[in-house]
């Protein structure tokens, strides 16, 4: 449990630069911006992989008892999570977390200005519905307080950063998914970060699906959505 908890605050911590612009933009002046992202994006995958490693030999300790609605609510959750951080990462996106420098927002934020943290938090969320035991209750629903926490403080700093500009991107756009469309504040349209996270989220569902997820973590969601 030890090195489990290590590796969660290892991860959490490790996701906390993005949010502290001097240590970010220090980082990025001295690595330039190309590597700086290439190499963040391998300690993040390292330290992620050291997570769930460090999770699938902790001792399992029920919580509550699972059922094929569980797996369900993760089998819809999950992919809708992983096209919402995949959107967000790809889009420009000054009100939010990206990877992408721009003052105009991809058409994800239509849905939400806030895509990543909000696909992430569904991830974890959908996951923890469906695995009711203490290590899952750590790593997921710390997953998700932190995507979901962080929130907050990025529309604090949004507003402090486009200033005059803020009350009508804001007015444009909602925090809660599909707010701003269903009110009629936003038109959702297309463009080609949307497609391609369309395309990547596909293909990753259908090999988690076919095996990968059995593989990678020793369950099968399909298996476990029509074993009860």
């Amino acid at each position: 449990m030890l090195q489990f908890l290590l590796a969660l605050a290892v991860f959490l911590l490790l996701h906390s630069i993005p949010a502290m612009p001097a240590v970010r933009e220090r980082l990025i002046s001295r690595l330039g911006r190309t590597t700086y992202f290439a190499l963040y994006s391998l300690v993040s995958i390292l330290v992620l992989g050291w997570v769930f490693y460090a999770a699938l030999n902790v001792d399992f300790i029920p919580l509550w008892e699972s059922a094929a609605r569980q797996a369900w609510v993760t089998l819809v959750a999950a992919p809708v999570g992983i096209f919402l951080v995949l959107a967000g990462l790809l889009s420009t996106n000054p009100l939010s977390v990206s990877v992408r420098q721009g003052a105009k927002p991809g058409a994800i934020v239509a849905i939400t200005r806030h895509p990543v943290l909000w696909g992430f938090a569904l991830w974890a969320l959908g996951h923890l519905v469906a695995n009711g035991d203490l290590r899952s209750l750590i790593l997921f629903g710390g997953f998700a307080l932190f995507s979901l926490g962080s929130i907050p403080m990025l529309e604090k700093r949004a507003r402090r950063r486009l200033g005059e500009e803020w009350p009508k991107r804001a007015a444009a756009t909602a925090v809660m998914p599909f707010a701003a469309l269903l009110s009629g504040r936003a038109r959702l349209s297309g463009d080609a970060p949307l497609a391609l996270a369309a395309v990547a989220t596909a293909a990753l569902t259908c090999w988690l699906l076919a095996g990968g997820h059995a593989a990678l973590f020793y369950a099968d969601p399909l298996l476990l959505a029509t074993a009860f």
